[in-house]
């Protein structure tokens, strides 16, 4: 069941009655919340399941009535994670322990429904309950290939002569396991796609629906500075790049420019930073660390281009908040940048490991003002078109009521 995007704008496209009922399970917020909102927009959503506090979810959009809050291991971990001696010793078995417990408490309170989407990693006990009840099982898994992700890893960390723990064999078990017993795998983008399919899951198992952005939050709400503004947003980590950035632009011609970088601190992050010196060339360096949503949108504002070379992850949310800001995008196909906007119109998409690609779209941006504008004006437009969160709600809509059929429960179960 390999469903894309329709050709029809969001408001051409017809709303199926609702008739069936699903269940969200996920070990934090990511875009689970924005599937549990569009699937109540639908009529279908029975319950959401979710390792965060009930007070990080008040602005979800989502009936409070409708959450199930299990917050007893994540809640802690989402504390402690930006500790380094917490990073380096205890994360990987406290976060299994959390994927786990969270996994056996949505099994043992699992309500009647139709399907269970659940975020991979922690999802094979609700799998095996939502079989029990007849109901249909899909793993969501908002990166790429489990496999493919601890190999690119393995062989980016050890490019740059750094440990590398990689993804825990168990975890890489269970979530083969998912993959296997899942009646459907939904993936954001076709990179993410594609690593599935080079793995050997069949094409047909998998439901291509990208991502969208929350429009009446992510707009342009201050002017681009005059200055040239470089803005990194992400984990400041090997996985997003930091390392190409900081090379592109040390190599870039960027005189007076300004690189600001917003995301939390990793263990090796201060050795990136050294080891890849920006502000010797004459171009500020700002490090921000974590910053609330309003003023992540006020950076997006003021930049002059996004840049986010990362080896690995699904659809990074980033680009498409900037492209809402009016801020083209420097990416690469790891992010999953070409299912969102088009080389040369909205921004640019490179190839991983390559900063001198990213210097020469810099220098070209900086020299050609009247380029970055247009480009900005082009990213407006192109994220205005995909029509928010709601498209991405139709197609998933559209392939859980494939999935579950005309029968229903009773259908299944004779």
């Amino acid at each position: 069941m390999h469903l894309s995007a329709p050709d029809t704008p969001p408001s051409s496209v017809a709303i199926s009655p609702p008739g069936i009922k699903v269940v969200v399970s996920t070990i934090g917020r990511f875009h689970s919340f924005d599937l549990a909102r569009q699937l109540q927009r639908k009529g279908s959503l029975a319950r959401v399941f979710t390792g965060y506090p009930r007070f990080k979810l008040w602005d979800t959009g989502v009936d409070p009535a409708q959450v199930s809050s299990f917050p007893w291991l994540q809640t802690p971990y989402m504390a402690l994670i930006r500790s380094r001696l917490f990073q380096r010793y205890a994360a990987r078995r406290w976060e299994r322990q959390a994927h786990f417990w969270h996994d056996r408490h949505v099994a043992a309170c699992l309500p009647e429904c139709d399907l269970v989407s659940a975020l991979s990693g922690s999802g094979l006990r609700t799998q095996r309950a939502a079989a029990a009840r007849g109901a249909r099982y899909v793993c969501d898994r908002g990166s790429s290939h489990i496999v493919f992700q601890d190999r690119i890893l393995r062989e980016e960390h050890a490019l740059l002569g750094l440990a590398c723990p990689g993804v825990d064999p168990r975890v890489i078990d269970i979530e083969q396991a998912e993959y296997r017993l899942a009646d459907a795998i939904t993936v954001p983008s076709s990179f993410v796609l594609e690593s599935f399919v080079a793995e050997g899951v069949a094409r047909e198992k998998l439901i291509l629906a990208p991502y969208g952005v929350e429009l009446g939050a992510f707009f342009r709400q201050a002017p681009r500075d005059p200055g040239f503004r470089v803005l990194f947003v992400g984990q400041l980590s090997v996985r997003k790049g930091l390392h190409t950035v900081l090379q592109a632009v040390a190599a870039a011609r960027l005189p007076g420019a300004r690189l600001v970088l917003v995301g939390g601190v990793q263990e090796h992050t201060e050795t990136l930073l050294r080891r890849f010196p920006v502000s010797q060339t004459g171009v500020a360096v700002e490090c921000l660390g974590h910053l609330p949503r309003a003023s992540v949108i006020a950076e997006m504002s003021r930049a002059s281009v996004l840049v986010l070379p990362s080896v690995e992850e699904g659809l990074a949310l980033v680009q498409a908040q900037a492209l809402a800001c009016g801020c083209p995008v420097i990416a690469t196909p790891n992010t999953g940048a070409a299912t969102l906007f088009s080389d040369g119109v909205e921004g640019y998409i490179v190839p991983i490991r390559d900063p001198a690609a990213i210097a020469d779209r810099l220098e070209r941006l900086a020299q050609d003002r009247a380029l970055l504008e247009r480009m900005g004006r082009a990213a407006v437009d192109r994220v205005a078109a995909l029509g928010g969160w709601d498209r991405y709600g139709d197609i998933i809509h559209q392939a859980f009521v494939a999935l579950v059929g005309a029968g229903g429960r009773a259908g299944r179960a004779r």
